[in-house]
């Protein structure tokens, strides 16, 4: 009977954390926890520069299988929890939002080490989650729920694994990729734009902007901040590639 009672407090405490309707507080733009949180992301991935050179091919193995289980446990207890509170539908959690894309196929490069993939998701998978970091679309979700926990976990292991094998196997993007990279995206973008228009759904924002705050307020009404975006993708993958490139080292194999 102590037992229970015992699990019947701590889900009462914990239940809060997990409701729909949080009300221990909003998420604030910048504010100390949204600081805090990509605080903590920056110094993971500076500690993996730090001691890239002290990886055991034994070490990169777990490393790197660590890193999928814990992108796939995360993009999958968001949908788990959609389901449990009554959220999830095919207008807003199939797997065509950049980061859920990148969630699902990293392993691709975790595991399979495709180079092909690694083009792509250097690019996109720091402009996808980057952009998510720096304007997360929390609204009410603050500190400590469940979801404010999930989102940074998520959008920061993509950025984690991305740095690790920069800095740690060596891998660097090419120029001569970048083509196929931006050809992929826009057949991908388009893919979301038909989607959209048979699902009545806004997945890549192709009929319209969030409902939050951000840098697509800047760019113009719709279609025209469509256009912008693109130019801005284009610029930031050319910026991204030259900056990789500059350091360029073996890709290691083990």
């Amino acid at each position: 009977m102590q037992n229970y009672s015992r699990a019947f407090l701590y889900n009462q405490r914990m239940e809060p954390y997990f409701a729909r309707d949080y009300t221990g507080g909003a998420f604030v733009l910048f504010g100390a926890q949204h600081l805090l949180a990509l605080a903590v992301i920056a110094g993971v991935c500076l500690l993996i520069v730090h001691l890239r050179d002290r990886f055991s091919p034994r070490a990169r193995v777990i490393t790197r299988w660590t890193l999928a289980a814990l992108i796939y446990l995360s993009e999958g207890s968001w949908h788990l929890w959609m389901l449990f509170i009554g959220a999830w539908s095919v207008q807003g959690m199939l797997p065509l939002w950049l980061c859920s894309l990148t969630s699902w196929t990293l392993p691709l490069l975790l595991i399979g080490k495709q180079r092909w993939y690694f083009e792509w998701v250097y690019c996109m998978g720091i402009i996808g989650a980057g952009m998510a970091l720096l304007q997360p679309d929390l609204m009410i979700y603050g500190f400590p729920h469940f979801r404010f926990i999930e989102y940074f976990t998520l959008h920061g292991l993509i950025i984690i694994s991305i740095v690790y094998f920069v800095s740690v196997e060596g891998w660097r993007p090419t120029l001569k990729a970048l083509p196929g990279v931006l050809l992929a995206t826009n057949l991908w973008w388009g893919l979301c734009a038909l989607v959209n228009s048979r699902l009545g759904s806004n997945y890549m924002y192709t009929n319209g902007k969030l409902p939050t705050p951000s840098l697509l307020d800047v760019l113009g009404p719709h279609p025209w901040y469509l256009l912008w975006m693109e130019v801005i993708g284009i610029v930031l993958c050319v910026v991204l590639v030259m900056a990789g490139e500059k350091k360029r080292g073996k890709p290691n194999t083990k």
